[in-house]
C-alpha cells in the first residue's frame, strides 16, 4: 500500500507507534507534507536510553505530527517478560527476546486510541528488511482485523526518497528536524526495560569492532567491578517476589535486577549474527541484564525441579515460544498453547536460589534445599555417594542387564560394520 491508495480512499488520518527516533521524525514530517493527519503514540515502556518521554512528544510534533501523546505500557510489557523468563525464550546466540515480544504489547497499548477515535490505519516506521514489520502487521491484524496497515518503508516512492539511513538523516537535517546529528547516529537502539538492541549504521561493517556501542543498561563486563556480588532471588510459583529477602512487585523486581546485574556487565554486550524471518542476516547486540539474572536464577531452579521427561518436554515448547516471539505470532494458537503448557510446569518454581554475578557472569551459589524453600525439588541424596538414600546399588544390576541386552546385540550384528 502506498501513501496515493491512502488518500484516494478518504484515509488521511493515519495513527500509530512513534519512537521519535530518526525513521519515525523522517516518516511523520513526509506524511505531513503529503497532507495527512498524523498522529503518534509513544508506548512507555521504561525505555532506558530516555531519561523521560516528553521530548519525544516534542520532537513528533515539530516533526509534523498532529497528536503525541504517551500511552503507559509498562505493566503488560513485565507481565510477558515474565511469561518470557518462564518459558526460557531466547533466540539464536542465546540473546532474550525482549524487542520481539515488546512489538503485540505496543500494538495493543495503542488500538484503543484508535478506535476512540474512529482511525482506519496504522502506520509504523518498522523497515521493509527487517522483523517488526512482521511483529507490527500480525499484531494489528490479529487483534484489529478491519484496520488497515501502512508502513512507509514499503512504499516505493517512500524508500525511492529514503532509501537508506543517510538519506533520511539528510532529510531531517535540511528540515531542521529535532533529531541527532548523524555523527551520533552510528547505529539504531530499540529500547524497553526488558533490554536493549542496537543494529544498523556502523554496526552492519563486521570489519569494526561493536565496541564502539555505548551500553545503555550497564557497563561492559572487562569494564565491571574486580569485586563479585552475591544475589538471592525468591521465586514463588514462577513468579519472583523478592531480591536478597526484600519483598517487591514485579515492575520493581525488574528495575531492580536491571541495576544490580547491569552493575557487573551480566547480560551486557551479547552479539549475534542472526537470521531474521525475511531470510537475511543482520548484526547485533543486545543489553537484557535484568532478564539474564531472573531468567538464571529461574533455569537454576528448573533443574532442581523437572525429571527427564518433562526437561525434554520444557526445551521443545521453549524452543517453540521462542521462535514465534521472534516471528511475530505471539498472539495465534501455537503460541497459546504451549504457555498453556508451561504453566503448571511453572507453578512448581518456587524456592530461592543465591547467584554469584562477576564481570558478565552469572555464577550459582547456593540454594534452600528444604521441604518447606523448595518444595518441589526432586533433588534428594539418593545420588549420594555416601551410606544414605533408598538407592540400593545391588538394583542396578538388572537394570543393566535390560540395558545390555541392546547394546550386546549391535555388537554382535552391527558395530564390526562400522567405519570407525
Amino acid at each position: 500500500m502506498n501513501w496515493r491508495e491512502l488518500k484516494d480512499n478518504g484515509q488521511t488520518v493515519l495513527g500509530g507507534a512513534v519512537s521519535g527516533g530518526l525513521d519515525s521524525c523522517t516518516a511523520a514530517h513526509w506524511l505531513s507534507s503529503k497532507g495527512f493527519d498524523v498522529r503518534g503514540y509513544t508506548v512507555d515502556l521504561g525505555q532506558p536510553d530516555e531519561e523521560s518521554l516528553e521530548p519525544v512528544k516534542r520532537r513528533m510534533v515539530a516533526c509534523g505530527a498532529t497528536v503525541s501523546e504517551i500511552v503507559d505500557g509498562r505493566e503488560a510489557l513485565a507481565a510477558v517478560g515474565l511469561q518470557v523468563i518462564q518459558s526460557q525464550a531466547r533466540y539464536e546466540g542465546g540473546y532474550w527476546n525482549t524487542t520481539g515480544i515488546a512489538r503485540p504489547v505496543t500494538v495493543r497499548a495503542i488500538l484503543p486510541r484508535l478506535e476512540d477515535q474512529d482511525i482506519g490505519v496504522f502506520f509504523h516506521g518498522a523497515t521493509g528488511r527487517g522483523n517488526d514489520q512482521v511483529r507490527f502487521q500480525l499484531a494489528v491484524n490479529t487483534l484489529a482485523p478491519s484496520l488497515d496497515v501502512y508502513a512507509p518503508w514499503r512504499d516505493p516512492e517512500f524508500v525511492e526518497q529514503f532509501p537508506g539511513r543517510q538519506q533520511m538523516l539528510d532529510y531531517c537535517q535540511s528540515n531542521d528536524l529535532p533529531i541527532k546529528p548523524a555523527s551520533e547516529a552510528r547505529y539504531s537502539t530499540d529500547a524497553s526495560f526488558l533490554g536493549l538492541t542496537h543494529e544498523a549504521g556502523d554496526l552492519e561493517d563486521v570489519g569494526k569492532s561493536p565496541w564502539f556501542v555505548e551500553p545503555g543498561m550497564g557497563v561492559w563486563p572487562w569494564d565491571a567491578p574486580s569485586r563479585h556480588e552475591v544475589v538471592s532471588v525468591r521465586w514463588e510459583e514462577g513468579v519472583p517476589v523478592a531480591l536478597d529477602g526484600k519483598e517487591m512487585g514485579l515492575l520493581d523486581i525488574f528495575a531492580q535486577a536491571n541495576r544490580i546485574a547491569g552493575v557487573h556487565g551480566v547480560g551486557i554486550g551479547t552479539h549475534v549474527v542472526e537470521n531474521r524471518f525475511v531470510g537475511v542476516k543482520s548484526r547485533g547486540i543486545y543489553e537484557a541484564p535484568g532478564m539474564e539474572l531472573l531468567g538464571r536464577t529461574h533455569e537454576y531452579l528448573l533443574q532442581f525441579i523437572l525429571d527427564r521427561r518433562a526437561r525434554q518436554l520444557f526445551d521443545q515448547l521453549s524452543a517453540v515460544i521462542s521462535l514465534q516471539i521472534y516471528q511475530g505470532y505471539w498472539l495465534d494458537l501455537a503460541t497459546t498453547a504451549a504457555l498453556a503448557a508451561v504453566e503448571p510446569i511453572n507453578r512448581l518454581v518456587t524456592g530461592t536460589i543465591a547467584v554469584r554475578l562477576h564481570r558478565g557472569d552469572v555464577y550459582f551459589e547456593t540454594a534452600e534445599d528444604t521441604p518447606e524453600a523448595m518444595p518441589h525439588s526432586l533433588y534428594t541424596d539418593d545420588s549420594s555417594m555416601e551410606a544414605m538414600g533408598t538407592y540400593d546399588h545391588a538394583d542396578a544390576e538388572g537394570f543393566l542387564k535390560v540395558l545390555g541386552i541392546s547394546a550386546k546385540n549391535v555388537g554382535e550384528r552391527q558395530f564390526p560394520r562400522f567405519d570407525r
